[in-house]
């Protein structure tokens, strides 16, 4: 009896020994796996990253600076349709005023049908211009698609060969080492590309 007490104090001792032992080697491990999870947190120092300064692309592509002249000039159109349509208004409502003033209207039915030539001349003129515009918006939502599309097709061709982790637009951070810029090299391929294209036609 006194063996059988013995041998359970024995084996509660050796399990306390035991629990006490597996929560060591817990405890030491654990440094370690923090050391790991503090290790490939460095992980992305290795990264190999450049930026693109999107202004000076847009500046200096000359699909960019297509676009940008031919918008131009649809705005150009506009503002010359505007002060055409404006300058025969101003005609008609002067020559509308200067009968009033002078008597020159035989019967109202007269004045009112100048009156509603007037009112229409306005409403086209307000339609053609509002025409004008949401063409020239349209027409410049393609072009920055266009240019996006581009750029991104051959930032994908350029990085082929590169192989690096990632390439950012300067606007996209506060601050980048000016060794990390590839815009130039963007730049010279886009235009050699689009350039190319255009000698094609």
């Amino acid at each position: 009896m006194k063996k059988l007490a013995f041998t359970a104090n024995l084996l509660i001792i050796l399990m306390g020994a035991a629990a006490s032992s597996c929560s060591d080697k817990q405890a030491a491990t654990a440094p370690a796996a923090v050391a790991t999870v503090s290790n490939d947190s460095a992980a992305p120092a290795g990264l190999n990253i450049c930026y693109i300064d999107g202004d000076s692309l847009m500046a200096h592509y000359n699909l960019s600076k297509d676009f940008r002249e031919a918008y131009m000039s649809a705005l150009s159109k506009i503002d010359g349709a505007r002060q055409a349509r404006g300058n025969e208004i101003q005609r008609l409502a002067a020559s509308i005023q200067e009968k009033v003033q002078n008597n020159g209207y035989l019967s109202e039915a007269s004045y009112k049908a100048d009156m509603q030539k007037l009112e229409k001349m306005q409403a086209d003129a307000e339609n053609y211009l509002n025409t004008l515009s949401r063409n020239a918006d349209s027409e410049l939502a393609q072009q920055q698609q266009q240019i996006t599309d581009s750029v991104d097709s051959f930032i994908r061709d350029y990085n082929a060969s590169r192989g690096y982790d990632a390439i950012l637009y300067k606007a996209s951070g506060i601050y980048f080492n000016p060794a990390l810029d590839i815009t130039s090299e963007i730049i010279e391929g886009l235009n050699a590309r689009y350039n190319k294209v255009n000698t094609s036609k």
